[in-house]
């Protein structure tokens, strides 16, 4: 099947070291993906040297669309672009990272991933059919669950509101503090299967 076929996936990469696992499992998402006929846009938020700082000027003119997405408009016709978002980062302090949790401030913003109707708010990200998740937490998941796991439910709940509520995953390796290599490879294998399926 042709990469036109499948469509454009947008993978969102939060981890700023190249060695770490998690640099392993955004290579195997994006490699997999590739492979089975999706167009990738490849997003590398550090290598790519995102600022994730919402400046005064950005908030005083968060409401003014469509002004509003100038500061991030490379970054918001890329979402646009997509047909589906798989999101790559380690959980750190039982959030995001903060260049991701910046992306998120700064580029979901008023009429891009939501829209403000009749005193409601409706979703704005409706190109997007699937929406994946592959992340690492360094507690077990009873610490995580404990904590509440504020990564799980903004990916499964304002992510997928604001993409249209597509088909969701959220693949996570927790644990990472004692896992050793079988554990490590058991899950490349569950990321390469899930994107194989993708």
């Amino acid at each position: 099947m042709s990469a036109a076929a499948k469509g454009r996936v947008l993978v969102l990469y939060a981890h700023p070291v190249p060695e770490s696992f998690n640099a392993a499992v955004h290579r195997t998402v994006v490699e997999t993906l590739g492979a089975k006929g999706w167009e990738v846009d490849d997003c590398d938020l550090n290598a790519e040297g995102f600022q994730p700082v919402l400046t005064m000027e950005e908030r005083r003119t968060y409401h003014e669309v469509p002004d509003n997405i100038d500061p991030v408009k490379p970054y918001v016709e890329r979402l646009r672009a997509a047909d589906a978002l798989v999101m790559v980062f380690p959980v750190w302090n039982f959030g995001y990272p903060a260049i991701l949790k910046g992306f998120l401030d700064r580029v979901f913003l008023p009429d891009v991933s939501f829209k403000l109707e009749g005193g409601g708010v409706r979703p704005g990200l409706t190109n997007i059919r699937k929406l994946y998740a592959c992340t690492t937490y360094g507690g077990t998941r009873m610490r995580a669950w404990l904590n509440g796991d504020p990564p799980r439910k903004c990916v499964t709940r304002a992510v997928w509101y604001a993409c249209g509520m597509p088909a969701k995953r959220y693949i996570a390796l927790y644990d990472m503090n004692n896992n050793r290599e079988p554990q490590l490879k058991a899950h490349l294998e569950r990321v390469r299967r899930e994107m194989e399926a993708f």
